[in-house]
């Protein structure tokens, strides 16, 4: 396609597919697309062995890495042992999402007591951290880095420069946007509220062209469409009002190579748009996922308020990993409490496909809608 996004991630279709699973990052690439692997909670030693598979499994295509460098988190400055991350955080939160899992029929009571689960989200946030996994993309040839929940510090620009990978930033206000473009980030994520994960509170369908306006007589950055994209007609919506592409994540949780567990699968293919919540409860900032017991849980009068980045994440995890386990053996309590991040286009989503079928059905749907389109003009 005769887009700049195409243009410089050297991909034949601009859709981009941001995923915690290597399988649907190689799936994606290889159907004409980009995939982007989520490694914020990874350890160097295990990205280097999903790029490692990623590298023999995408038959030489490009593929890109996203990292998260926000401007404020707890351990910014300094160093802060995992330990004495771990002791920041309060007996009435441990407490809390033991008795959530107890009420449930699940056992909570390990939960009051606090590990260092988790705290590498905060090691990878750091410059040292973040570096060090920055040079293992480099290492692999990875081909575009993004970063979301701020503007990019200099060094991971002029790093990324220096080694010729473009740098996209994640923005979901258009104030946000113009500081990324003065700043020199390549790509544009403009992110309305309707999406999965971390997200603003402006609806794409304002976002996307509010962006388009404030920046293009700046320089030309392009504009990846995000927020609740799950369609191919959709993806062309967005472009006619000035993006170049799409960044998607939502519609590949529910492929059959997505990291997310059956009962995930089955409750966002069975759920409406209006079935998910905007909530600091999983990691100190808003992030988009799917209702469940748990959510409300967090919403109700007696909870207490999330903890900063990266501590609520530390609180969260750890009960949600005993969550997933237990309601992959069908527990009813488990499956009841189980949540993902996702946006409000999960419910266009209704079919489990895999993600090469999925890129197939954007293109498919985008020429019917760019048809129609051009229909209006005869």
């Amino acid at each position: 396609m005769n887009s700049k996004i195409s243009e410089i991630l050297g991909i034949e279709f601009p859709l981009v597919a941001f995923s915690h699973c290597k399988d649907v990052v190689a799936q994606v690439s290889k159907a004409g697309g980009m995939g982007v692997l989520g490694a914020v909670g990874m350890t160097p030693e295990i990205l280097e062995q999903e790029l490692s598979w990623i590298d023999e499994n995408v038959d030489g295509k490009p593929y890109g890495l996203d990292l998260l460098v926000p401007n404020k988190f707890v351990g910014k400055e300094g160093s802060i042992d995992p330990n004495d991350l771990a002791a920041m955080i309060p007996q009435e939160h441990r407490d809390f999402r033991a008795d959530v899992l107890n009420k449930y029929d699940l056992d909570g009571e390990e939960l009051r007591e606090q590990t260092t689960d988790y705290s590498n989200w905060g090691a990878n946030m750091k410059e040292e951290g973040a570096t060090k996994m920055l040079q293992i993309g480099f290492d692999h040839g990875v081909k575009l880095y993004a970063n979301a929940l701020g503007v990019p510090p200099k060094w991971m620009l002029d790093l990324c420069k220096e080694n010729n990978v473009p740098v996209a930033a994640l923005v979901g206000a258009k104030e946000h946007a113009v500081k990324q473009v003065e700043a020199g980030v390549d790509i544009l994520v403009v992110s309305g509220t309707e999406g999965g994960g971390h997200c603003g509170s402006v609806s794409t369908m304002v976002l996307v062209p509010e962006v388009h306006r404030a920046t293009k007589g700046m320089r030309e950055v392009p504009i990846l469409a995000a927020g609740g994209i799950c369609t191919g007609e959709q993806m062309a919506g967005a472009m006619a009002m000035g993006a170049s592409g799409a960044w998607c994540a939502s519609v590949f949780l529910t492929t059959s190579e997505a990291e997310t567990s059956e009962v995930v699968k089955e409750k966002m293919l069975a759920a409406t748009s209006k079935e998910t919540v905007r909530s600091r409860s999983r990691t100190g900032k808003h992030s988009r996922q799917l209702q469940s017991d748990w959510t409300d849980a967090w919403e109700s009068d007696g909870a207490p308020d999330p903890l900063p980045m990266p501590l609520q994440t530390m609180v969260s995890e750890p009960a949600l990993d005993k969550i997933n386990k237990a309601a992959e053996v069908d527990h009813e309590g488990a499956k009841k409490l189980a949540t993902y991040w996702v946006g409000q286009g999960i419910g266009l989503v209704d079919e489990k496909i895999t993600a090469g079928q999925t890129v197939q059905k954007f293109k498919e749907e985008f020429i019917e809608a760019y048809e129609r389109l051009n229909s209006f003009m005869e």
